[in-house]
């Protein structure tokens, strides 16, 4: 749909990076007076689940973060244009490139056991009948799985195996997800299976990706004119016409505003958080369990409800049970437990990756960054983050859940799988930190049938456009950063004929020499 008026507004609801990223392409590509461009985001600051805050004396927070490969092309595409926040001679795209190449990636420790480094931490542990499975999987036809679930596929025994320990807690997958989206993953990154043991081939950014990613992107959008509302929460669209030809005629906020639109304006709208409704904890106390669904949510049952088109938000919002985990956050005031996990791991920081302990009620993982993690971050101090990707079971040194345990308990809970004894445990004495309660985090993950998720531009849309990680894009991957901006280049494409829609999906699938690769990893030969 071409733009016919210069002079049409842009809303976007959201400002996540799905919301940014519209902003960005609308400018960039389409022409777009940064002044027309309006984003409306609920929280007191911009970027979504990607987030990076805090200070060292009351702890740093980052509520998780995620991980890149070469071949997220959307995602290298926009960061192309916009300066690094270090060096605005380069872009953001080779801020990250040069990051890995000074500090690359290679696990020597991916899977400890009993305390040490598993001896079989380079071993998937599969047998026959699981490759088959696997095979089976990518093989099958994505259309005739429907609602199925991981465990409706596998044998019990898979869920024992190395490769399932590792898969999981490095994309999050439980095995009542869906098979739909095990079977994206495998095909998206089969590619990535030769250095898979060691998380080789993913690449990280510079700083959290609110300092390294976020922060660049506003600075270029305001510099243009953009209108970032932060604690600006949209809380109905105003939707006119027949289910063939409709249009959004206004946006309702909670503040009392109406915001008329008109039918040479567009609309683009994030549905659905992953992030929605997080809760914090402290050294003392554990997040709530008191669950809320905050206004991405909110917005789109409203709209689901009233509208055809958009999709069913309780498959995958409706039970937080299924969907949550729970991250934490450490900040330290001396080296000494990082110096303790390079030996342990033989693994410069920064370089290993997630580390999971194999056996823990909670599926403890840790990830050690490069230093300083945070922009602003004070010398002297060192973060590290982790999370429990079973947080709903007891814990084997802190008989509880995860979901229940304070921040000090679940230091004990680390301490306890690393054999600290009593003068190590000290290390964590001052420590700051922070757990996250997360409801929704892995809901992008829940099992759905065709229609569950909206398309970009739903049905009869004449100037509205669904963006972020609950809409239907073919072949790509939820729960990435690409996924978000694939469908953000795809909203601005639909909506103003001047974006050109993003490339194909890059198809490792296809290539003979990656699947020969990955059957000899899968074989263990």
């Amino acid at each position: 749909m071409p733009e016919t008026v210069p002079q049409a507004h842009h809303h976007i609801v959201g400002g996540g990076i799905a919301g940014l990223a519209t902003a960005v392409f609308l400018i960039r590509d389409a022409g777009v007076p940064g002044e027309r461009i309006h984003i409306y985001e609920q929280l007191a600051v911009a970027g979504g689940s990607l987030d990076g805050s805090g200070y060292a004396t009351t702890g740093y927070l980052i509520r998780g973060g995620r991980m890149f490969e070469e071949h997220f092309a959307c995602t290298f595409d926009l960061l192309s244009s916009i300066p690094s926040a270090d060096d605005p001679t380069i872009s953001v795209t080779d801020d990250i490139l040069a990051f890995n190449r000074m500090v690359p990636g290679s696990s020597n420790c991916r899977i400890v056991k009993d305390g040490k480094p598993a001896e079989d931490r380079y071993e998937l542990t599969l047998s026959a009948h699981d490759i088959l499975d696997i095979n089976r999987l990518i093989l099958h036809p994505e259309n005739s799985l429907g609602d199925k679930s991981i465990e409706d596929w596998f044998q019990p025994s898979f869920f024992d195996t190395n490769f399932w320990l590792m898969w999981s807690t490095m994309f999050s997958f439980q095995p009542w997800h869906a098979l739909i989206e095990m079977r994206r993953y495998l095909r998206r990154f089969i590619h990535l299976f030769p250095g898979f043991t060691r998380i080789a081939g993913i690449l990280r950014t510079r700083y959290n990706q609110y300092d390294s990613i976020i922060a660049p992107i506003v600075t270029w959008l305001r510099e243009r004119g953009v209108m970032i509302e932060t604690s600006t929460l949209i809380v109905d669209v105003q939707i006119e016409g027949s289910r063939q030809d409709r249009a959004v005629t206004g946006l309702n906020l909670a503040d009392g505003r109406s915001l008329p639109v008109s039918a040479q304006d567009r609309v683009y709208l994030t549905l659905g958080s992953m992030t929605d409704g997080s809760t914090l904890g402290t050294n003392d106390q554990a997040p709530s369990l008191a669950d809320h669904q905050g206004g991405a949510w909110t917005l789109w049952r409203e709209l689901a409800a009233q509208h055809e088109g958009f999709g069913r938000p309780d498959a995958f919002c409706g039970n937080t049970e299924k969907t949550a985990w729970h991250s934490f956050t450490v900040t330290l005031d001396s080296p000494d437990y990082f110096e303790f996990m390079e030996d342990f791991t033989n693994n410069r920081t920064g370089t290993g990756g997630l580390v999971t302990f194999a056996g823990s009620g909670w599926t403890l993982s840790i990830v050690l960054f490069h230093q300083p993690h945070f922009r602003g971050q004070t010398h002297g101090t060192y973060t590290f983050w982790g999370y429990g990707l079973r947080g709903d079971r007891n814990g084997d040194f802190v008989h509880k859940p995860m979901w229940q345990a304070t921040g000090d308990e679940i230091i004990a809970e680390l301490s306890g799988h690393l054999k600290l004894d009593d003068s190590q445990k000290a290390w964590f004495n001052t420590a700051r930190v922070i757990p996250c309660r997360m409801p929704f985090i892995t809901s992008q993950f829940m099992p759905r049938r065709s229609g569950d998720r909206p398309d970009v531009r739903p049905v009869g849309s004449r100037n509205f456009a669904v963006i972020g990680q609950y809409c239907e894009l073919p072949r790509d991957c939820v729960f990435t950063v690409e996924y978000s901006v694939r469908s953000a280049r795809t909203a601005a494409a639909a909506m103003t004929g001047k974006v050109k829609a993003p490339p194909p999906v890059v198809r490792t699938d296809l290539d003979p020499f990656v699947l020969a690769k990955a059957a000899k990893v899968l074989m263990g030969v």
